[in-house]
């Protein structure tokens, strides 16, 4: 097989969860131009139909369900939908989550919950779904969207960065308990991305200056700029295809060099 063909994904399913809009739109839509067959879900029709629509207008036809990804029975239910009406599902990317800011002494534990069932227990839910199908076939990719952070703490975000850390380690062991059935579980951490839902904190203040929260950005990362949804679609597409098929396990960090970072000094 040629080098560039590696990263073909002709032929292939994937099930992007989440994937109406953001970083899981621009990953799927990745797939779509690498050739694969996209599936995705939402937890509300208006958001499955505004996605159908996100995708039609880049000319990708994709299959889009109603599905909350932290009930087992309609993740069953979905899986056996897509097996059924799509194919058995090649690429799993564990997209869809929440975060909740809030400093952890004013969080309730109903509102931890939430975050962690959202963000850990249905990566596994759906993991665990997909992965009988790839046994069978032979093979199988599942990514999980993990974070900086699965490596960092920082303020009000005691939920996120517990379940993120926690997806980490899930990621390590489905590729100990299922690397010998050909089956590579790796995870993408994105940085600090621009999106419509962070553009609040990029604005420009009154007098012209940053937000301080974008100076503050900025300043923390080599490449001295936020990510965009596009920078995580080659790692992604590297992830999905047989190009990586010897890693697993492993965390790429799409984060323009944060992590390696110690900071300018003042």
């Amino acid at each position: 097989m040629a080098l560039l063909d590696k990263f073909s994904l002709e032929g292939k399913i994937a099930l992007v969860t989440g994937a109406s809009y953001g970083i899981g739109f621009a990953i799927a839509s990745a797939y779509a131009e690498c050739g694969a067959t996209i599936v995705f879900n939402d937890i509300r029709q208006e958001l499955v139909d505004k996605g159908l629509a996100a995708y039609e207008e880049k000319g990708i036809k994709a299959h889009g369900y109603v599905c909350d990804v932290t009930d087992e029975a309609q993740v069953q239910e979905l899986v056996k939908k897509v097996e059924e009406e799509v194919g058995v599902i090649d690429i799993l990317v564990n997209n869809a989550g929440i975060i909740k800011r809030i400093p952890m002494v004013e969080m309730t534990a109903e509102q931890f919950r939430q975050v962690i069932d959202v963000d850990l227990n249905a990566p596994f839910i759906v993991s665990k779904a997909v992965i009988p199908g790839m046994i069978q076939k032979g093979h199988g990719k599942i990514i999980n969207i993990c974070s900086m952070m699965s490596e960092l703490g920082r303020e009000t975000v005691s939920a996120y960065a517990a379940a993120k850390g926690g997806l980490k380690m899930l990621t390590r062991n489905i590729c100990s308990e299922y690397g010998e059935a050909n089956i590579q579980c790796n995870g993408i951490g994105p940085g600090y991305i621009a999106t419509p839902q962070t553009a609040p904190l990029r604005e420009k203040q009154a007098d012209g200056s940053r937000h301080p929260f974008d100076q503050f950005i900025i300043a923390k990362t080599p490449a001295a700029r936020w990510g965009t949804p596009e920078d995580l679609q080659g790692p992604a597409v590297f992830l999905a295809s047989d190009a990586s098929d010897f890693v697993n396990g492993h965390i790429l960090y799409v984060d323009g060099g944060i992590l390696a970072y110690i900071g300018k000094q003042p």
